[in-house]
């Protein structure tokens, strides 16, 4: 099943043929013949076991698959990797043309009774109910707590936490060229051949184009057409795009060795320079998102390195996510690369190297997040910087989309238009009064959502009074003078103050123009 690579690790083994498409069709066939889907998994594993799987956790889903059921020997053949008995296989799949087009290979000794897979497959369920495949390297379907599979320079992983967070806060409305940069397994242009009508993929890896072709086929999606080349190198210069989405090799590291995580620039120059092109390349409307990391300097306020990032033209959201310090980044990625198994001095050493490296740049931590750009022929263009490390609830693309249209609304609105307009407070936001049992007022209220980002905000009095009444059929200024009248405050003065709260509650999404 393969040798050994220039670098001296066994060498990835050869992948399956791209140019049978009949033989593709038949495989997909079978495999939804037998319910080798998301639900089917779930329905035979369990969640427990299924859960466990998504973690690289293989001995529940053993356990579960002790039988001889057409989807346990799929099972056992694509996710766990075993050898199955040839016979039993011919039985469930087209295994001659399986053989012949490099989906399976003969193991076994002389005898060559079995057969094995030559790459992890895995189902995948699309947002609207599709049955899809993700095609990756064998052991690396997610990476998890014992490390990747392998560590071939060139090895090619499946769908992990950051492919499907991505996935979730993509805008996903109609568009006519989209571009996935470092398409990896291909999750991204699967998602985007759904509503785009022109999908193009990159990728520095070889052979992480010729998997995203298996997926895409597999999953009976459009192909893309796949460029090879550094992010946006491939692309030419009169080439633009209404939507461009980058799961990208952010990893802040002291030597790129593992193509899929390290970019090979220093720092989070890499990250950096993605986001800096992506604006020429956007057309009006268009947006760019992105995973990206960025150093926390010592002297330096993260915000504002990550807002200089951002293009001239151009409006974003920028969402920190999470922040780890130095010790607790570079443990997390020895142990995704498997480092921690290998032999101890050498694990120190790398070890050492990352802290090195951060200490030389002064780097004291490392943020992550999301990174939304959006094309706009606006005057002064918005950029919003946050951090927000609580639960939200993905699929987050209407909330992205609906951020920058509201922030649309209130550049066209000054204070005299907003006291003007009608607004409604958003269904699934609800109002919490808090203070001590027995006192006759709140110290406070807030504002919390249920959906979405489910922010929650703090309002006064005149806030909390006028979100709850605002259904659409009032003024706002109207609402407001109500309020005067009831509190004894001069109504010109109250006017004056409140548009101030009021675009902070429409820019958060609890409120909504009528």
């Amino acid at each position: 099943m393969g040798g050994v690579s220039t670098s001296g690790l066994p060498a990835l083994p050869a992948a399956p043929a791209t140019g049978r498409s009949d033989v593709v069709a038949r495989l997909r066939g079978a495999l939804l013949g037998a319910s080798f889907t998301a639900d089917g998994l779930l329905e035979l594993l369990g969640a427990p076991a299924y859960a466990a799987l998504a973690r690289s956790e293989t001995v529940p889903a053993l356990r579960a698959t002790r039988g001889d059921t057409p989807l346990e020997v799929l099972v056992r053949l694509f996710l766990l990797q075993q050898p199955v008995p040839h016979a039993r296989v011919a039985d469930v799949l087209p295994v001659e043309e399986c053989l012949e087009s490099g989906w399976l290979v003969r193991v076994g000794g002389d005898s060559e009774d079995d057969v094995a897979a030559t790459v992890d497959v895995r189902p995948y369920g699309g947002p609207g109910g599709e049955d899809w495949f993700i095609v990756s390297d064998l052991g690396c379907a997610v990476g998890g707590a014992g490390g990747i599979g392998s560590r071939d320079e060139g090895v090619v992983l499946g769908v992990g936490g950051a492919s499907t967070t991505l996935a979730g806060i993509t805008v996903r409305t109609p568009v006519s060229a989209a571009l996935d940069l470092g398409t990896g397994s291909g999750i991204q242009a699967l998602h985007a051949a759904q509503h785009a009508t022109r999908v193009t993929a990159t990728d520095l890896n070889p052979r992480a184009l010729h998997i995203t072709a298996l997926t895409l086929a597999l999953s009976g999606a459009p192909a893309a057409e796949l460029r090879e080349g550094s992010l946006l190198e491939p692309v030419r210069d009169d080439e633009t795009y209404d939507l461009i989405v980058s799961n990208p090799p952010f990893v802040i590291s002291p030597g790129a060795r593992l193509t899929y995580r390290d970019g090979g620039m220093s720092g989070d120059d890499l990250c950096r320079t993605l986001v800096q092109q992506a604006g020429e390349r956007l057309n009006e409307g268009g947006f760019a998102q992105f995973l990206a990391n960025w150093q926390h300097v010592e002297g330096e306020d993260w915000q504002d390195r990550i807002r200089s990032w951002v293009p001239r033209g151009c409006d974003a959201w920028i969402v920190q996510r999470e922040v780890q310090d130095v010790t607790q980044y570079a443990e997390l990625w020895l142990r995704d690369a498997g480092d921690h198994r290998g032999d101890p001095a050498e694990y120190q050493a790398y070890y050492d190297a990352w802290l090195d490296e951060f200490e030389a740049r002064k780097v004291k931590a490392v943020g992550f997040g999301w990174i939304t750009l959006r094309r706009t022929g606006a005057a002064v263009p918005s950029v919003t910087v946050e951090e927000w490390p609580h639960p939200v609830e993905q699929p987050l693309g209407d909330t992205v989309r609906a951020h920058f249209d509201r922030l649309d609304f209130l550049r066209a609105h000054d204070d005299a238009a907003l006291l003007a307009g009608h607004f409604r407070l958003v269904s699934e936001v609800v109002q919490e009064q808090v203070g001590l049992p027995g006192a006759e007022d709140p110290e406070h209220v807030v504002l919390r959502q249920h959906r979405g980002m489910r922010r929650a905000t703090k309002v006064d009095t005149v806030g909390a009074g006028f979100a709850g009444v605002c259904d659409g059929s009032l003024s706002a200024g109207r609402i407001l003078d109500a309020i005067a009248q009831l509190v004894g405050e001069d109504p010109v003065l109250l006017r004056d103050r409140t548009p101030a709260q009021i675009r902070l509650l429409v820019e958060q999404g609890f409120l909504e123009p009528a």
